[in-house]
């Protein structure tokens, strides 16, 4: 086999925390401009983490750069630690300024504020499903019935999850049991006195058997919280998502979400992003 001659620079990161080797590990490879779809496919189950960010020039001078996101076996329209963790390292190498910058991704055109080590995504535009057989899902988390602690829906911020509300003891008892029919699920508990989210997501569905930290699901999240009444109707609400201390990779992820009538309107969260490697990888043919 040929080997491509261009070295592609490369950092791994470690989103939605504040101490390195826990949160989310994002692989981030820069000059991707010249990779096809299935070279970045091959490179992402290389690294098999949850996600590889692909960097590129945008293709609109709306945007400030372009990202295509990977998991192990399939791209995504975009995902919230890669959002974040790209953001960040681009701006701490000058090639897009602190603030708010403008991220192009097969989910449209997001918004992220740079503020040193720390950013904040602003998810795209709020979808909202109905209620949900609990079954399946509780099924696919070995849990039961009386675990349940509301209606099941999907719902997201450009790219919807199915959300499991389950009592607290429930979410540390979970475990993943794959089904055709539930590709990933989000089981959460709810601390309406805190605004406090326990979280946990299994995705087997797209090659991720547990993820540490997932900015998009905390986005869509707030669609979900706002519609069953545990978040204001209108205006603006804080929440704050712990996940990851499962699998030995606490992770911090801090939301709000603006609400009109009843209806989620837009939804932001923020995490910090620190890096812990760097090197280089040859593109396959």
């Amino acid at each position: 086999m040929t080997y491509l001659v261009t070295m592609l620079r490369y950092e791994i990161v470690d989103v939605f925390t504040g101490r390195a080797y826990s949160g989310n590990p994002l692989a981030v490879v820069y000059g991707a401009e010249n990779l096809t779809a299935k070279q970045m496919q091959q490179i992402a189950a290389e690294f098999n983490l949850s996600e590889t960010s692909f960097v590129l020039p945008p293709s609109t001078d709306e945007a400030d750069y372009r990202a295509r996101i990977f998991t192990p076996v399939k791209e995504l329209p975009y995902a919230g630690h890669p959002s974040v963790g790209t953001a960040v390292m681009l701006a701490a190498h000058g090639d897009i300024p602190t603030g708010q910058v403008v991220q192009e991704c097969d989910a449209g055109l997001l918004s992220i504020t740079v503020d040193g080590e720390f950013a904040t995504l602003t998810g795209a535009e709020p979808t909202l499903g109905d209620g949900l057989d609990p079954a399946p899902l509780l099924a696919a988390v070995g849990l039961e019935s009386h675990d349940l602690a509301g209606v099941p829906r999907r719902a997201g911020t450009g790219l919807e999850f199915t959300y499991l509300p389950v009592r607290d003891d429930a979410v540390a008892r979970a475990r993943s049991h794959p089904r055709d029919d539930v590709p990933m699920v989000y089981l959460f508990s709810w601390d309406y006195d805190r605004s406090h989210v326990h979280a946990r997501l299994f995705a087997p569905g797209v090659g991720v058997p547990e993820d540490p930290a997932t900015g998009s699901a905390a986005l869509g999240l707030g669609v979900y919280l706002v519609a069953e009444g545990q978040l204001a109707a209108d205006g603006e609400s804080s929440y704050y998502v712990e996940q990851g201390g499962e699998m030995g990779r606490p992770s911090q992820l801090e939301c709000t979400v603006r609400a009109e009538a009843g209806k989620a309107m837009s939804v932001t969260v923020r995490g910090q992003v620190l890096k812990v490697a760097r090197g280089e990888l040859v593109a396959l043919p």
